[in-house]
């Protein structure tokens, strides 16, 4: 399961058209254990992309059930779904919304990706908003990394 948080970093940036400095506010999203640790990953994602000086602002849990990343788009898009989901307990429907994070050239292109993406579904579901998102980048949690954590704990138990 994804532990998913969106930060924003304020630096400042040259601006193409003026060829000014201006301050900027830029929002990432990034996979990561908590929120110190979200912190500290921002920082290092970002000495290697931004010269200079910059802060993380904000560092916030991000409610985002599935993301699909399409290496063809070039933005992020904030969807909606919903469907109905039966209560073992009392028998009733009731109705589920999600939130989900796909990337895609434009609001068609995120439909299309979100239906490919969500066609193994066995219940039939609704796309109720589709709006393109602030998050420029999507840092998932490094495989490498997970994997010796895995192991660190799993040698903890060996004694």
């Amino acid at each position: 399961m994804e532990n998913l948080f969106e930060c924003r970093v304020r630096y400042e940036k040259i601006d193409e058209q003026s060829g000014k400095e201006k301050k900027v506010t830029e929002c990432y999203l990034v996979d990561a254990v908590n929120h110190g640790e979200a912190e500290e990953r921002m920082y290092k994602e970002m000495e290697a992309m931004i010269r200079g000086e910059f802060v993380v602002t904000t560092v916030r849990k991000a409610n985002y059930t599935e993301i699909f990343d399409n290496m063809d788009g070039d933005r992020w898009f904030k969807s909606k779904i919903s469907f109905e989901s039966v209560s073992e307990k009392t028998g009733l429907a009731k109705k589920v919304s999600n939130n989900i994070l796909v990337m895609a050239n434009n609001v068609k292109d995120a439909y299309d990706n979100i239906q490919e993406g969500m066609g193994g579904m066995t219940v039939d579901f609704e796309i109720n908003a589709i709006a393109e998102s602030p998050i420029l980048d999507f840092f998932p949690y490094p495989l490498a990394e997970a994997a010796e954590k895995l192991d660190g704990k799993s040698n903890a138990y060996k004694d």
